[in-house]
């Protein structure tokens, strides 16, 4: 039990130090007490709740997400974007950005970046500054052909980013799917697309995005899926794909005949990239965000505070 004398000097230890701005080593100086006594007061004050330490501002809250979720992921890094009176295309915006601040800061450290397709990735490429980086190289990690959705497709993605970079990238001249696994392996035995899947899968850094098939699937309105597809692979256990490629609920990707007609990277040459960043909007997609993370596809995490909570919860 604290008696009122030491009570009282714990409280004037605590008022220098955090309302007057006092170095440790100043109070030690006035009070004639050593320095390991002063941080011992200072921790009986916050134990006792004579202070109480709190942080008034809203990244406080976005903080404490990324730092549950990188403990229950075992993740290098969780960047959580808050989402508060925002339309569902600043979210994605405000994503795009964390996702552009972060990478940006990276690149001149790596040589090249593997990038995949979808609007999370689009809004990063839109937000990534210009830089001067001749010598590095993107490279498309799926294939993305035809008049849908062409501004998300992996190749213009990856021109537009080399734009902003000034430097080279690759092309993957081949659709996303193909209709036949043996048409597949003509395509990826040709020397343009092996050559670019051999660089992909040398990439030094990689941007993915998400995908929940059986809701908002912009695979199904770019005509990948039919609804037959859509039956079989729920009957398959699939809950999200990556890179066109489907998954179960552990992260691991379902051996299933539509799996076999994509053009670029498999999951497990994914998981071999040294750094990989998942970028992912909506809180419909929790199931196959967690199931991607369970699959340990992801080494860095970027979304919106909703969607964090939903995978805490």
């Amino acid at each position: 039990m604290v008696n009122w004398e030491e009570r009282r000097l714990i409280v004037k230890v605590a008022t220098l130090y955090y309302f007057e701005g006092w170095t440790q080593e100043q109070i030690s100086k006035k009070l004639s007490i050593s320095r390991p006594v002063i941080s011992k007061m200072l921790n009986k004050a916050r134990e006792q709740g004579i202070v109480e330490i709190y942080l008034k501002d809203e990244n406080a809250h976005t903080v404490n997400l990324e730092q549950k979720l990188e403990k229950k992921y075992q993740l290098k890094d969780v960047i959580v974007v808050p989402s508060a009176g925002l339309s569902k295309e600043m979210i994605m915006r405000s994503i795009g950005k964390a996702a552009a601040s972060y990478v940006s800061k990276k690149i001149s450290k790596i040589n090249s970046l593997g990038i995949s397709w979808g609007t999370t990735v689009a809004s990063f490429v839109e937000e990534f500054p210009f830089q001067q980086h001749s010598n590095f190289n993107i490279v498309p990690l799926v294939g993305g052909m035809g008049r849908k959705h062409v501004e998300i497709h992996s190749n213009l993605l990856a021109y537009k980013l080399a734009q902003k970079l000034n430097c080279k990238c690759s092309y993957l001249y081949a659709p996303a799917m193909v209709e036949s696994q043996e048409l597949k392996q003509r395509l990826i035995q040709s020397d343009d697309i092996a050559s670019v899947l051999k660089d992909g899968r040398g990439v030094d850094l990689a941007i993915l995005g998400i995908g929940n098939p059986f809701q908002s699937s912009i695979m199904t309105e770019m005509n990948y899926l039919k609804e037959e597809d859509l039956h079989k692979l729920k009957k398959a256990g699939a809950v999200g794909d990556i890179s066109f490629l489907f998954y179960d609920a552990l992260g691991q990707q379902l051996e299933h005949p539509i799996n076999d007609l994509v053009i670029g990277l498999d999951l497990e040459d994914l998981k071999k990239i040294p750094e990989v960043i998942g970028v992912v909007q909506g809180s419909y997609k929790v199931n196959s965000i967690e199931a991607a993370l369970l699959g340990d596809y992801f080494d860095v995490l970027i979304t919106d505070d909703i969607t964090a909570q939903a995978l805490l919860n």
